[in-house]
């Protein structure tokens, strides 16, 4: 999931370590701290695999206090993603199998990156994902009525609590399908391609 986010993040614009794990923490959820620990470890990996490509650091730029030394306590490494590492995040933006979506985590991040992703994969996605939380909240349902006696009100609202987070999921995501099927029969009507990735804003989408 990380390495899928830093080749997502890369893939927009070239970035240094600090800048690349504030964008990550955005990505990831805002609640979740990405450490260098975890973030180097990573980019090395990516960088042996020939995904990313380093550039030499400016010796005028200091990195921030809590950064790790890499080439010196002066200069920011800049990470730069390669044609190899475009085709590796293209190939993994077009998974569409349960690995896409039945951990809530890995779906997050694939969602961030849904203008790169073709729309009948994401619309793949979007329902695999529903069908996942829809069997959550049928054990929810079925765990809630089994329970329900022996549970104490404090604990009963915490379960309910849960259930309701889980029926809004759902509802999310039936707008978000929604959304998509809608934006398919608008581009069929303007003679697009169906299937294109959403095109960033202030550009246009291939025309077949």
């Amino acid at each position: 999931m990380l390495e899928f986010a830093i080749l997502g993040l890369l893939h927009q614009s070239p970035m240094h370590g600090y800048e690349l794990r504030k964008q990550l923490a955005q990505v990831l959820g805002g609640l979740r701290s990405i450490s260098y620990g975890s973030l180097y470890p990573a980019l090395k990996r990516l960088h042996a695999a020939g995904y990313v490509t380093t550039d030499e650091p400016d010796p005028r730029a200091l990195l921030p206090a809590d950064a790790p030394p890499l080439t010196g306590r002066r200069g920011k490494v800049v990470y730069t993603i390669t044609a190899e590492g475009k085709e590796r995040f293209h190939e993994l933006v077009s998974q569409a199998g349960p690995e896409a979506y039945d951990d809530g985590g890995l779906f997050g991040v694939r969602l961030a990156f849904f203008r790169h992703t073709a729309a009948d994969v994401r619309l793949r996605i979007l329902e695999g994902r529903r069908r996942t939380v829809e069997r959550q909240r049928e054990g929810l349902r079925a765990s809630l009525s089994r329970t329900r006696e022996r549970l104490d009100r404090y604990t009963l609202e915490l379960q309910r609590h849960g259930l309701d987070s889980v029926d809004r999921e759902v509802r999310w995501l039936a707008e978000l399908i929604d959304r998509e099927l809608d934006e398919s029969q608008r581009r069929r009507a303007d003679g697009a391609d169906p299937g294109d990735p959403l095109a960033p804003p202030g550009e246009t989408p291939p025309q077949p």
